[in-house]
């Protein structure tokens, strides 16, 4: 490791390229298409030899949704990756899932509300997690064929992060346009339930193309170990904390294990589609490695680290016994490190249904309010509330365990 290099001061560089410099990282966009390009010269530059793999993606942009109703006009926004409308049609409502089977709503506009709007609906072809009650609703919304659906939503950052109000769908395999608003003006248009409205939403489907990022350094022919970060960011978020940090992680990694030749491999791989409906990378890597799982040691997956307040939290999941041992050792040992629980929202669940032994890396303060807070996903995910300083500590930690499996 070259102790002369100042990490911190590029750490710094590393977050102003991608969250101000480079226009947004959100999956099938220009901005995306940059970062990715950026990470790959950067590793380069660095003595890795990156490898690119593309996979089609959809960006997507909206100026505007709005509902007029009987002279009154009602701002709401657009959800995401749905199609645009300019729909007039009667009103109707459901706040339940009975209320929604028993109604006639084909070529109404349809208002969700209450239980129905609590939490975020996962897209309709996510694998990785789909309860039975969300493929119900989208299914039977469906099968009723409405003109579009208007979704009065609160706050969800279990599956949403911390926007507020939440959109309901985000889902790009949907077709059904829809757009959302907060739960204080779904309860003043219910007032307008069995009248003539007017949706109108202002959206546009990009198709575009996305890229992982992967690296490999040491014996290619036997075990590996994982090393991964989400690359992408929501739209209309920096996506300091979510996921920044965890991709400037893997550059130190890149700087600090430039000259490693272990017998164990290691791969550094920047992930495209964590944030995105159908996270199009990470599926292109289970398609790329199917079969080959059984080959990777350890992941060790970096998300949402580098917050201001407080130090990092590790968690694990299904470790072996003297592995266990060893990432106490090294993280339990390391200044600023706590042991969290498990959680799944991440990529290393990817690792941990293949049956691989995985570390998920995060701050300690997003942890302990992974179901309050209200940063990430929103424009408050900003590079002022990462501390640079906390990421070479993280990178150093994650290079001693490496060196030690």
């Amino acid at each position: 490791m070259n102790q002369s290099v100042n990490y911190v001061e590029k750490c710094r560089e590393y977050l102003q390229m991608l969250c101000d410099t480079i226009p947004g990282r959100c999956v099938g966009s220009e901005g995306n298409r940059m970062a990715t390009a950026y990470f790959s010269e950067t590793l380069k530059s660095l003595g890795w030899e990156p490898k690119a793999s593309s996979f089609d993606a959809m960006d997507w942009t909206s100026k505007g949704a709005r509902l007029i109703a009987e002279g009154q006009e009602f701002g709401l926004q657009s959800s995401p990756y749905s199609m645009g409308c300019d729909a007039e049609s009667i009103l109707i409502s459901a706040a339940s899932m009975q209320e929604l089977e028993l109604l006639n709503m084909e070529g109404c506009i349809v208002l969700l509300h209450g239980e129905l709007a609590a939490e975020q609906l996962m897209p309709k072809n996510f694998v990785f997690y789909n309860p039975e009650h969300h493929r119900k609703i989208i299914a039977c919304l469906e099968a009723g064929k409405p003109a579009a659906l208007v979704c009065a939503t609160g706050f969800n950052p279990e599956l949403a992060g911390g926007v507020y109000p939440f959109p309901l769908i985000e889902d790009g395999d949907f077709d059904i346009p829809s757009a959302f608003t907060t739960e204080e003006i779904g309860s003043q248009l219910l007032q307008y339930t069995g009248r003539k409205i007017r949706l109108i939403s202002d959206a546009v489907r990009i198709p575009g193309k996305g890229y992982n990022i992967t690296a490999l350094k040491g014996d290619h022919e036997g075990k590996k170990i994982v090393v991964s970060a989400h690359i992408d960011a929501k739209k209309g978020t920096p996506g300091a904390i979510d996921n920044a940090t965890g991709v400037i992680v893997l550059l130190l990694l890149a700087e600090m294990l430039r000259d490693y030749q272990g017998k164990t491999a290691m791969e550094l791989a920047a992930f495209n589609g964590e944030d995105y409906y159908s996270v199009p990378g990470q599926m292109l890597y289970i398609a790329e490695n199917q079969g080959s799982f059984n080959q990777v040691m350890l992941n060790i997956n970096i998300d949402g680290a580098g917050y201001q307040e407080g130090g990092s939290a590790y968690s694990l999941f299904d470790l072996p016994e003297n592995m266990e041992r060893q990432a106490h050792s090294v993280f339990g040992s390391t200044h600023g490190f706590w042991e969290g629980p498990q959680w799944p929202q991440g990529d290393h669940s990817i690792f941990v249904q293949f049956g691989c032994p995985a570390i998920a890396i995060t701050s300690e303060w997003f942890l302990q309010n992974m179901y309050t807070q209200r940063i990430t996903h929103t424009p408050a995910d900003h590079p002022r509330i990462v501390n640079p300083e906390q990421l070479p500590v993280i990178a150093r930690a994650v290079t001693d365990m490496i060196k030690k499996c």
